[in-house]
């Protein structure tokens, strides 16, 4: 049902699209519909609430790859713009819900935000550990790298991160600026 929602909010968006709508396409009673969810904003937390549990699982993933830790904090960095922009142009009409609504969408990404910011304290400590990287406050640089790639999101979504020079441009440029704020010279 949420996956069939998502798919009438992207079309039709939000405001547009009725709980009967998404009960006739999800072939289901609308008495089964209101059984899990109240209003269709209920429905429209839990697609956000799925896009964001892909966008954990794929950070997971990063995490889990053997890479130095300069190199795991600029491919989290990339993947959690890719993967913001994927979930925004995926969702056609529900863009402007995802930024007119903005609170809503803080509140669900906040388990996304908990578990990049522990991924990212993980691989800089790992950093400090190993002697590759010399950071005296990871909390800080932690909150630093995060916030700064929330920034990013909607130039990159809407291209102007780099205006024209695309990720294969732009990734050793990031790396560059990573490598010196983390005193990795």
């Amino acid at each position: 049902m949420v996956d069939v929602a998502r798919q009438l909010f992207a079309r039709k968006g939000l405001d547009d699209t009725t709980m009967n709508d998404i009960a006739v396409a999800s072939e289901k009673g609308r008495r089964t519909l209101y059984t899990y969810f109240k209003n269709k904003e209920e429905i429209y937390y839990a697609v956000i609430e799925a896009e964001m549990e892909r966008l954990t699982d794929a950070i997971n993933k990063v995490a889990e790859k053997e890479l130095r830790p300069v190199d795991k904090v600029v491919e989290i960095i990339y993947t959690h713009l890719q993967l913001i922009k994927e979930a925004v142009l995926r969702n056609g009409n529900l863009r402007a819900e995802f930024f007119r609504n903005i609170w809503l969408v803080e509140k669900v990404r906040r388990n996304f935000d908990q578990t990049e910011v522990l991924l990212l304290s993980k691989t800089l400590q790992d950093g400090v550990d190993s002697g590759i990287l010399k950071v005296d406050n990871i909390p800080l640089a932690v909150d630093i790298i995060h916030y700064c790639t929330k920034g990013l999101e909607v130039p990159y979504i809407h291209g102007r991160l780099g205006q024209g020079m695309g990720d294969r441009v732009s990734k050793p440029v990031v790396k560059k600026i990573v490598n010196r704020a983390l005193g990795n010279c």
